[in-house]
């Protein structure tokens, strides 16, 4: 089952056109990731703190169905989808809250490294448990 955040579009998520930024979507697909670790009692700032490391962005792919316009209400969800050693691939996609139709879908792959050196290292397995739990 995904986790859900709800977003609104406001008018620095819009561009000329009225619709939403394509850029601003990967902004909505962050929001919701950390939110649905902290959920899960995952604290991105702390982990520097106790575990020495951090999540990264190390690919995405994205694809538009529809725009989103300006006071639309979406739900950006983010869903595991796999889970290796050193790093997590997240299912995204937003939708818009009223109808349902399917905004935008995306594929997020987040590396673990060490908070110092920026090297990719091995997901603690106490995290890995409560991301799969």
């Amino acid at each position: 089952m995904a986790f859900e955040f709800p977003i609104r579009i406001y008018w620095e998520d819009t561009d000329a056109g009225g619709i939403v930024f394509y850029a601003n979507y990967l902004k909505f697909f962050e929001r919701a990731r950390t939110e649905w670790l902290r959920a899960l009692g995952v604290s991105q700032h702390s982990l520097r703190e106790t575990e020495g490391g951090m999540f990264v962005v190390s690919e995405t792919s994205v694809k538009y169905h529809q725009p989103a316009r300006l006071d639309d209400e979406l739900i950006v969800t983010a869903a595991l989808q796999e889970a290796g050693r050193a790093a997590l691939v997240i299912e995204q996609q937003a939708t818009h809250k009223l109808s349902g139709a399917l905004l935008c879908k995306g594929s997020i792959r987040i590396g673990w490294v060490d908070a110092q050196t920026l090297k990719p290292a091995r997901i603690p397995a106490a995290i890995i448990e409560r991301i799969k739990a």
